[in-house]
Order: structure tokens, then C-alpha cells, then sequence
């Protein structure tokens, strides 16, 4: 059984924790290559030679949106790019209102 030690922590100068593409491979259960590709179009922003957590969540979420509507790359950055958006709209509306009442 190939294990992968997480235990070295890397953090970024914001705070949040890195790890490598390789852990970040193993973690997103894909490939390097899928990883090196995904940060090459864009879709993920790499801190040196490291990935955010956060950005793990964002390789998941292309992966489902490819997978379960067969979206290509570009079109599963724009959903959740979008839904994104959404969101910080939303939470905008929310504080606007809470100033009104």
C-alpha cells in the first residue's frame, strides 16, 4: 500500500497551509500532470511549487463538474468562478440590507 506522510507543514505567508503537487495528487485522488495542466490553463494558482488547501477544493470541484455534467476545463472554471461571484453578491446584498433596517 503506497502511503504519503502529510506531516511536514507548509504554510503560506497568508496562513494557509501548502502542499505538494504530489500530495496534492494523492489528496484530489488525480495525477501531477492533471495538476501541472490545471495550473498552466489557470484554474488553480500554485504558491511557488505548492497549492493551497484551498485550492484542492476548487481541483474537486472541476473534476465533479467534468465528470457529472461533462464539462470541459474552461467551462467547469466558469461555473465556479461564477458561483463564486454568486455568492460574494450575495453576502454584499446581505450587508447592504442589514444597513437599512
Amino acid at each position: 500500500m503506497n502511503q504519503m506522510s502529510l506531516s511536514r507543514v507548509v504554510v503560506s505567508r497568508d496562513g494557509e497551509r501548502l502542499v505538494t503537487f504530489e500530495q496534492a495528487a494523492h489528496l484530489t485522488q488525480t495525477s501531477i500532470t492533471i495538476l501541472e495542466r490545471f495550473a498552466a490553463l489557470g484554474l488553480i494558482e500554485p504558491v511557488e511549487s505548492m497549492l493551497r488547501l484551498s485550492e484542492l477544493t476548487r481541483v474537486v470541484q472541476v473534476m465533479r463538474l467534468r465528470r457529472d455534467l461533462g464539462l470541459n476545463l474552461v467551462g467547469a472554471a466558469m461555473v465556479l468562478d461564477m458561483a463564486q461571484e454568486i455568492n460574494q453578491l450575495r453576502a454584499q446584498l446581505q450587508v447592504l440590507r442589514r444597513q437599512r433596517f
